[in-house]
């Protein structure tokens, strides 16, 4: 099954030569699952030709604000609803939950209250899981029609369905803790409040359910749908 990665952001050159780039984490999450990967840098205007130019999608995350004006949203924008409408499964991650909430009918803003940063816990109806995250902005209202599927106190729609053809999350299953360590002392500094890096960082060494969410990723993929184009 070749998924393609719309890739809308790209890592911090101080850290890709280690942790490669957005591309390759997700890469290295999926492994083992029977999948290639063809990454689209959508951020720089390279865009499929048709949403059936693979098997799937994969949106990013990415420093931007999907409220912000920059070229590359409103294509996408038409892109999610045209995979949407033609069922062709995708999956969008933090940037990409959140574009995918806003192309959707759904509202995307910067949080009043702040930050999330590094392992935090998501109640996936019933279902403890730990992810890291690094976001300001949240989905703070979801497209009439999605499904919570995870929140927390802090972020009420952590993760959406849109029927059997959209599955978004707020986190990153994708982030190392290495890599929010290495966000913390390079984009961090400055923007996140020094008393969230310094609790985050406290909590770094907890292990993280990326697994988890690799194999739910992996299962939405190659679920049968319930329409075709």
């Amino acid at each position: 099954m070749r998924i393609g990665i719309l890739q809308t952001g790209l890592a911090p050159e101080a850290l890709a030569p280690q942790s490669g780039d957005y591309p390759d984490m997700f890469a290295r999450l999926l492994a083992g699952q029977g999948f290639t990967f063809r990454t689209y840098r959508v951020v720089e205007m390279e865009f499929p030709a048709d949403v059936h130019d693979c098997d799937g999608w994969l949106i990013t995350g990415s420093r931007h604000g999907v409220y912000e004006d920059h070229p590359f949203i409103p294509p996408l924008e038409d892109f999610i609803r045209k995979a949407h409408d033609s069922a062709v499964p995708m999956v969008g991650i933090c940037f990409g939950h959140q574009i995918v909430a806003q192309a959707l009918g759904g509202k995307v803003e910067r949080f009043a209250g702040g930050w999330a940063v590094g392992p935090t816990e998501y109640d996936f109806g019933g279902q403890t899981l730990r992810l890291n995250a690094w976001h300001r902005d949240q989905v703070v209202q979801a497209p009439e029609g999605a499904t919570v599927l995870a929140c927390n106190d802090f972020c009420q729609n952590a993760a959406l369905a849109y029927g059997d053809r959209i599955f978004t999350v707020q986190a990153h299953p994708e982030f190392k803790s290495e890599f929010v360590d290495g966000l913390m002392k390079t984009r961090g500094k400055g923007l996140v409040p020094d008393e969230v890096m310094a609790e985050a960082g406290a909590r770094l060494d907890q292990a993280i359910d990326d697994q988890t969410i690799a194999r739910r990723i992996a299962e939405f993929f190659k679920a049968p749908r319930l329409q075709t184009a």
